[in-house]
């Protein structure tokens, strides 16, 4: 199994042919340096500003590894030795801004700030910090730069933020040739420890047992990390509900029901620095449907839903590989997130500008036409219902919290709620295994939350319906030179 997913690699998006290794002794310490910004504006602009900078525990990523070989993320971080002008580390990224800019006040100019953070190996010497933001052709233009002395006073050095549980869940090495992924536990109160430790224990198993993380097991350390609430859950502004919680966790993100984030950024970031990460999952200890996941930042997911282990796999999908979404009939909240004409970064979608060369034909099924005609008006009409029923039940729910309506009646809606959305994943599993199309790779339209002009590789993939199913080819190539990027 593992040959074969070494091979599949070989078609993932470069960023540029592989570079000479940036020597990591001589440019850095092995410590972290976090570079807090605010990132301001909306759709028609947008600018950095330094917040603080701040020196953290040993750097977690792989020191061979210097230069970022994919070409993914709105946004490119470049690090320059101002004595010599070598170009010593790059990473590719998404951020909370970047998401809000898409949506309809962004696009009406209505400007928000967000803190975010920069993560680059210690510099020993003065660097110059640039922020590349990606046109609409994806070309990277510069959008801010700065220059950081390691040996300035005002660089924040003081103790890691007390009152956090640590769980070495999974240890396998040493940081820098490991995926370092740390698990936040978020909405547990004190009294909720047993349960964050049996969480813990069963989504690093769902993740570690899903392929390819499961041939690559053992290339990956896990950390829980639990600073506990006040109180469990999280915020449901939808539903006139909000929780005093460490992390700042919400539902409603950008106004989608189901979207949830947080927006909280130097909250969850002291935590996670506690320990070396390369990645983060913030757990919600919440019974409701909802999850996100946003490129080199971090993903969310529901603990208790029942499509808990669906959630936990997709959101990591967006947050450690950069993969699309490849579902298009629900709403969300974005405006134009792919523009027009323009062939996506992602690795799982393609606007099939060139369909003689699209970027996945070395794992293109033979004898199969591009694009290729599956059943999707069928498909469409069945979801158009789905989503009609689903958008009125949760304005019930929503309407019944709102009105302090007896929990026994909310209960009762909720459970119904989610009997609805197990017989639809039911009905979207049958109708695709009578396709004739079923586990073939080819183009089929419908993807990136557009109905056309944007194609995914096959019928079905965890990037596109809920269930437990797989990656798809495509995806799972995608995944496993993401984990080769940092362990090698």
């Amino acid at each position: 199994m593992k040959k074969a997913i070494m091979a599949l690699i070989l078609f993932v998006p470069l960023l540029a042919p592989a570079a000479e290794a940036v020597p990591f002794e001589k440019y850095f310490v092995d410590r972290t340096m976090r570079i807090d910004v605010f990132h301001t504006g909306n759709a028609q602009e947008e600018l950095f500003t330094i917040d603080r900078v701040i020196q953290e525990g040993p750097w977690a990523g792989n020191p061979r590894r210097l230069i970022v070989p994919f070409e993914l993320g709105r946004y490119l971080l470049r690090v320059s030795d101002v004595a010599s002008g070598t170009l010593i580390y790059t990473k590719g990224f998404d951020s909370y801004f970047g998401e809000y800019k898409t949506t309809e006040p962004g696009v009406n100019g209505v400007k928000k700030t967000f803190s975010e953070s920069l993560l680059i190996p210690f510099p020993k010497n003065k660097v110059r910090m640039e922020v590349l933001l990606r046109d609409r052709e994806n070309r990277p233009l510069p959008l801010f730069s700065s220059e950081i002395d390691p040996s300035d006073m005002f660089i924040v050095r003081e103790t890691p933020v007390r009152g956090v549980r640590v769980i070495e869940q999974v240890k396998n090495g040493p940081p820098a040739t490991k995926v370092d992924l740390v698990i936040l536990g978020e909405g547990y109160t004190e009294a909720d420890w047993n349960k964050f430790r049996e969480d813990l224990a069963r989504f690093s198993g769902y993740l570690l047992d899903a392929e390819p993380y499961r041939t690559y097991r053992d290339r990956f350390n896990i950390t829980g990390l639990l600073k506990p609430s006040a109180e469990s859950g999280c915020d449901e502004p939808s539903y006139g509900s909000f929780r005093n919680t460490a992390l700042g966790a919400s539902f409603d993100s950008f106004g989608s029901e189901r979207y949830m984030l947080s927006d909280d950024n130097r909250a969850w970031r002291d935590v996670a620095g506690r320990v070396p990460y390369d990645a983060v999952m913030i757990m919600v200890n919440t019974a409701r449907y909802g999850g996100g996941g946003i490129y080199n930042l971090y993903c969310t997911f529901s603990s208790d839903n029942q499509w808990q282990q669906y959630l936990c796999l997709h959101e990591f999908g967006h947050s450690f590989t950069g993969l699309a979404d490849e579902y298009y009939t629900s709403a969300v909240a974005y405006n134009e997130f792919y523009p027009a004409g323009i062939e996506p970064l992602e690795p799982n979608i393609t606007a099939l500008l060139d369909p003689k060369n699209l970027k996945w034909k070395e794992l293109m099924t033979k004898k199969t036409a591009v694009p290729t005609l599956w059943e999707k008006a069928a498909y469409e009409a069945m979801e158009k219902a789905y989503q009609k029923k689903r958008g009125e039940m949760n304005e019930k729910i929503a309407a019944l919290k709102r009105a302090g309506a007896p929990q026994a009646e909310i209960d009762a809606l909720q459970a119904q709620s989610e009997e609805m959305s197990r017989r639809n994943g039911l009905e979207v599993n049958a109708f695709f295994k009578k396709s004739r199309f079923q586990g073939k790779v080819g183009a089929f339209e419908g993807a990136g939350y557009a109905a056309k002009g944007l194609y995914r590789p096959m019928l079905d993939c965890i990037m596109f319906s809920r269930g437990l199913r797989p990656y798809c080819k495509i995806c799972e190539a995608a995944v496993a030179s993401t984990i080769r990027y940092y362990s090698e």
